[in-house]
Formats: structure tokens, C-alpha cells, sequence
């Protein structure tokens, strides 16, 4: 479904992504590890069009989508959460929902007034797929809650949520499980199982947490320094000795620590 070939970020003289190259395959939940500064969120940035790279080309589903905008990718099927949920914080759970799908007539106010009985349909139709979508993800109790005062982890399941107003076909996800408390967590993991195989998601996720990463994805990628360190299942990545010394600074035969790389953070 994703392509990303020879691909590499410069920021002035750091080097946040070196040669990467991957591939994520229709309907799997791959997961993307790496420790700090390991060009992780740089080469998801690259993905979801928020960067475009300096080398290298970025396909979907066979089309070269290298360089264009996240509006452009939003409208291809491209989608992605963020670690800081992005939620409109006045605005209720079921409106946060409902502003999603693009091109509704009550954005135009000509339209608004001269097609009004077209925008009710529209809004009712966009309205019971918002109810669909929290239904599913078991957040009926607020859904007419102010988003803004929700928890950590439901802001999750309703950006999770407004991926399921359009018709995705990769959604990126940034660290879902970071703020999130186990309960909640292993509710976002239920939701996520259920779009693969219900619905044939196909997930790319960041996390740290690899109890979480364990239970959903096949494959897991690791990065280092900007580039691909290793790929596998969870088991072989945890007991692989470059990925232990990438992410201790030593490895099993007591190696000297490595220094601090620069562009530590990115």
C-alpha cells in the first residue's frame, strides 16, 4: 500500500532521514520503532506530506505521491493521528466528528441557502455515520461532550474516530498509546484490530510501548540515526543485538556506549 524508496531528509547539516526504504503492506498494522532521534516522526512527516523529502519518492498503492500536501493525501485516503491529540476542543464529540468529511454543502453559503432541503440530507447522512463511528468506538456516553474535557486517552479514540468519517486507506498513527491509561489503551488496541480485520485498515503506528506494538504488529521496522536498523516480528526485533545496542548504547558483548548523535530529538 506504501512505498517509500532511497529516501533521505536534510534539516541544514543534520541528516534526520538517511536512505530509508520501506514498504507497508495492504491490510497489516506495522509497527515503527526506534529510539529518541532516530528520524522516526521525521520520515511519518515525509508520509503524510508535511515534509517533502529531500531524495527519494513516497508511493500509494503504486501512485507517486512524493511531495504532495496532506490536504491532497486526505483526499487519496491518506490519514494520520498525532501524539498531542488534535481535537476542536469547543466544539462537542459528535461535531468534532461530523466536520470531517469534505465538500459538504454547508461550507459554501450560496449553497448553504439555494440547496438547503440537499444540505439537510447531507447533514443527516454525515450525522448517522458520526453516531456509527462512536458507537463503535463505545464513546456514546460522551458524545455530546465538549472534546476539549475529555481524557487523554478518549481524545485518542476520537482522532482514531474522525479517520472513520472518510474512506481510509492507510492511517498513520503517532503515538496513540503516550498519555493513555492501560484500560483505555487496550480499548484503542481493540478498535484498531477490529478496522484491520473488519474493515481492512491498513496501519502504520509509532509507539514505544511494546507490549502494545507486540500485540498488534507484524511487522515492526526499527530506525536508527535516520535509517532502517532492522525488520521482523516484535520477537526478533527485542532480541536483536543491533536493536538492543541501538537502544541501550551497548550490546550483548559490553560494547563501549555510543555518543550522543546529533539532531537528538527529531
Amino acid at each position: 500500500m506504501i512505498k517509500v524508496q532511497s529516501v533521505s531528509k536534510n534539516f541544514g547539516g543534520i541528516q534526520a532521514v538517511n536512505n530509508a526504504s520501506i514498504e507497508i503492506a495492504e491490510g497489516s498494522i506495522t509497527g515503527l520503532i526506534g529510539p529518541n532521534g532516530a528520524g522516526k516522526t521525521t520520515l511519518f512527516n515525509i508520509v503524510a506530506g508535511l515534509y517533502s523529502p529531500s531524495e527519494g519518492q513516497i508511493l500509494l498503492a503504486g501512485e507517486d505521491i512524493t511531495g504532495l500536501k496532506p490536504h491532497d493525501l486526505f483526499h487519496k485516503g491518506l490519514l494520520r493521528t498525532f501524539q498531542i491529540a488534535h481535537e476542536f476542543s469547543r466544539l462537542s464529540v459528535i461535531e468534532n466528528l461530523m466536520m470531517v468529511p469534505g465538500s459538504q454543502i454547508g461550507e459554501n453559503i450560496w449553497k448553504a441557502w439555494t440547496k438547503r432541503s440537499e444540505m439537510r440530507a447531507q447533514e443527516k447522512r454525515v450525522r448517522e455515520k458520526a453516531e456509527e463511528v462512536i458507537e463503535f468506538l463505545n464513546l456514546k456516553h460522551v458524545a455530546t461532550e465538549l472534546a476539549g474535557n475529555l481524557s487523554g486517552g478518549q481524545k485518542k479514540l476520537l482522532e482514531l474516530g474522525r479517520t472513520m468519517m472518510v474512506d481510509a486507506k492507510v492511517v498513520l498513527l503517532d503515538e496513540v498509546g503516550a498519555g493513555v491509561n492501560r484500560t483505555l489503551l487496550s480499548e484503542i488496541g481493540d478498535a484498531i484490530l477490529r478496522l484491520n480485520k473488519e474493515r481492512n485498515y491498513t496501519f502504520c503506528m509509532i509507539e514505544h510501548d511494546m507490549d502494545f506494538i507486540s500485540r498488534l504488529c507484524d511487522p515492526v521496522i526499527v530506525m536508527a540515526e535516520g535509517g532502517i536498523l532492522a525488520i521482523g516480528t516484535a520477537e526478533e526485533v527485542k532480541n536483536n543485538e543491533d536493536v538492543i545496542e541501538a537502544y541501550l548504547g551497548t550490546g550483548l558483548k559490553n560494547q563501549t556506549p555510543k555518543s550522543s548523535q546529533p539532531g537528538a530529538g527529531i
